[in-house]
């Protein structure tokens, strides 16, 4: 867990209280104006209530251009992002016809596959002419192709596992799978940071949740036995089954699961491990086969293999791994399945020759020198930016990296200063983080050169000087090389 300096978090609550105070007497100015003014909508009450439309209002919206900028190219190392201007104190943005050619810090094409690719791209380009862009239909009607087949085998023999089922969206993979797996009468223990996506499928289940601290396994230990002890509420019932939930690489963080103690931890009480490899499949591991093949932990010990295609793999979509007991369970059972349209097959055969690509199916060793890259460069980046005296969470191999923030007022400064220079940087507040840990979450990808990386580093060293979010003092000879790289 993050420590914050004290320093830090008094000046962030003073900052996020300004803000909250000034919000208020705004509000309250507005109501006194809205006395004199008639309305169309009396009698109606009103869609947004509470803080969180204050705080979209006051706070969000004055910032929310350093958030959903457009994109005009395929999101490679560099992209064209459509420039934007605000008559109205960015109340609303308007697009203009100029782009903006930035380094690209922000996508999650860790292996460089979402741009055109010479194996991939031609592959893809014929599918669409034979299936074309959507099968307009479910799986179990007329939505599964020779591809979905072939893409659910490949996925299957990928990641160690002997059945895979695919959806159409990574997102909806956890939040439709989880509710179909456990129930009234079962228990979810989920990881304090676990992404949104779990949260509202663990929700949706009707089933008891518990959590415990972020990738702390002893804690799990302690939460287990003391649930395993009490049984179900009121009635103290065993409960009918306990599924652990975790993730290979936390987006937030960076940071890779502990994943051989729970595994160890959960065979010990019998229960079963469900593990979302979304930011971790295809970016890790010897093969890029994910955290198990990086940890050394046996597929066949994971129960439930969950993970997606829109980062790795260039594409679109999720997938599950599991048992073929298990898969064929969900193919009679999971909404998403039986009522969503199926993945659209060029975002299939994208997956299927990305896949191939990584494995040296495609003839050449692009594969290997991709995941290599992508190693080399992550390490890289990270270890620079650590002796620049960025505080930068996660752990190494690890392609995400967040810097810290904290204060919100250097969440437009970062963004916004960094675009200056011609970098693209992703910022993050709450409520997508706890309100005092803010950062901007770099994502490194296989298609930079170290050239690329060389001059993101120069622009956030200078950004970092000039806002202050340089928290541990920089080696001195790493400010000799910056200055020299500067002169160069």
């Amino acid at each position: 867990m993050i420590t914050i300096p004290y320093l830090t978090a008094l000046t962030t609550y003073i900052s996020y209280g300004l803000l909250f105070v000034f919000g208020q007497l705004r509000d309250f100015f507005r109501k006194i104006i809205d006395w004199w003014t008639s309305s169309s909508l009396q009698g109606y009450s009103p869609i947004c209530l509470g803080l969180e439309d204050f705080y979209i209002r006051r706070l969000y919206l004055r910032i929310q251009d350093c958030f959903g900028r457009p994109i005009a190219s395929a999101p490679d190392a560099w992209f064209d992002m459509v420039e934007r201007y605000s008559n109205d104190r960015n109340k609303t943005l308007k697009r203009t016809d100029k782009v903006k050619h930035c380094l690209n810090l922000g996508s999650y094409n860790y292996l460089g596959f979402a741009a055109a690719d010479e194996y991939c791209t031609p592959h893809v380009i014929e599918s669409l002419k034979q299936f074309s862009a959507s099968t307009c239909s479910p799986r179990v009607d007329g939505g599964t192709t020779i591809l979905h087949a072939e893409l659910e085998e490949c996925v299957a023999n990928f990641v160690g596992k002997p059945s895979a089922l695919v959806f159409g969206m990574g997102y909806v993979t956890n939040s439709a799978i989880i509710p179909v797996l456990i129930g009234k009468g079962g228990l979810i223990i989920s990881d304090s940071l676990n992404h949104s996506s779990i949260v509202n499928g663990a929700r949706g289940s009707g089933a008891a949740i518990r959590v415990f601290q972020h990738n702390t396994p002893s804690h799990l230990e302690k939460v287990l036995r003391e649930q395993i002890a009490e049984g179900q509420p009121r009635t103290h019932r065993p409960w009918k089954k306990i599924i652990v939930v975790v993730e290979g690489i936390y987006s937030m963080e960076g940071e890779l699961c502990k994943l051989p103690e729970i595994v160890a931890i959960c065979k010990k009480y019998k229960a079963y491990v469900y593990l979302d490899e979304a930011h971790s499949i295809g970016a890790v591991g010897q093969t890029g086969r994910g955290v198990c093949e990086l940890l050394g932990v046996d597929t066949a010990d994971v129960d439930i293999m969950m993970g997606t295609f829109t980062k790795s793999f260039g594409s679109c979509g999720g997938y599950i791994a599991g048992s073929k007991e298990l898969i064929q369970y969900l193919k009679y059972t999971c909404p998403a399945h039986l009522y969503g349209t199926s993945i659209s097959p060029p975002a299939a055969q994208q997956i299927i020759s990305a896949i191939k690509v990584l494995l040296g199916e495609d003839g050449s060793s692009r594969g290997a020198q991709k995941l290599a890259r992508i190693r080399e460069n992550s390490n890289f980046f990270r270890s620079e930016l650590q002796k620049m005296g960025f505080e930068v969470l996660g752990d190494n191999d690890s392609p995400v990296m967040p810097i810290m923030l904290y204060n919100p007022s250097k969440i437009p400064a970062f963004s916004r200063e960094c675009l200056k220079q011609n970098v693209a940087v992703v910022v993050v507040g709450f409520p997508a983080t706890p309100l005092l840990l803010a950062r901007a979450r770099i994502c490194i990808s296989a298609s930079h050169s170290r050239e690329d990386l060389v001059k993101a580093l120069q622009v956030i060293s200078n950004v970092g000087d000039l806002i202050g979010i340089k928290y541990f003092p920089a080696e001195p000879k790493r400010i000799e090389e910056m200055t020299q790289m500067k002169l160069d």
